[in-house]
Parts: C-alpha cells; sequence; structure tokens
C-alpha cells in the first residue's frame, strides 16, 4: 500500500469509529502516520477524561483501524 492508500484506510477507519465516540460527547483525530505502520490519534472532547479511553482506543479504534490497514502495528493516542 502506498503512504496515502495507508492514511485513506485510517481515516476510513475513523469514520467508522466517529459516530460512536460522538455519541458519548467525544471524537478522534489522526495526528501522523510514521513508518506505515504506527498510528497516533487524538481522542477528544469527553474521550479525554473517560477512565476507559485506553480500553476503547485499543479495543475498538486499534481492532478497525487493523481492519481497513492490515499491517498497522501499533496505535497510540497522543495528548
Amino acid at each position: 500500500m502506498t503512504t496515502e492508500e495507508i492514511k485513506n484506510g485510517v481515516e476510513k477507519a475513523l469514520e467508522e469509529i466517529r459516530p460512536f465516540l460522538i455519541s458519548d460527547g467525544g471524537d478522534i483525530s489522526l495526528i501522523d502516520i510514521e513508518d506505515g505502520k504506527h498510528v497516533k490519534v487524538r481522542l477528544e472532547g469527553a474521550c479525554t477524561s473517560c477512565s476507559l479511553n485506553f480500553s476503547t482506543l485499543k479495543a475498538g479504534v486499534e481492532t478497525t483501524i487493523k481492519k481497513y490497514v492490515p499491517q498497522i502495528e501499533t496505535v497510540e493516542n497522543v495528548a
């Protein structure tokens, strides 16, 4: 996959996740993709203070991103 294809795949994954986060008063933004394998996102709104945000990131966000872009190895939330 090209860098653009990876970015598009990650953005599609975030679009799939976003409605669930928005319904809880949060959101998510793509910050960076390093080496085509490591994604940095920022949880926003209510998601920043939610005690479940790390679990949400791992369970929902990372799984969904890997569904669209299987070569992604890690997803990290940056404050």
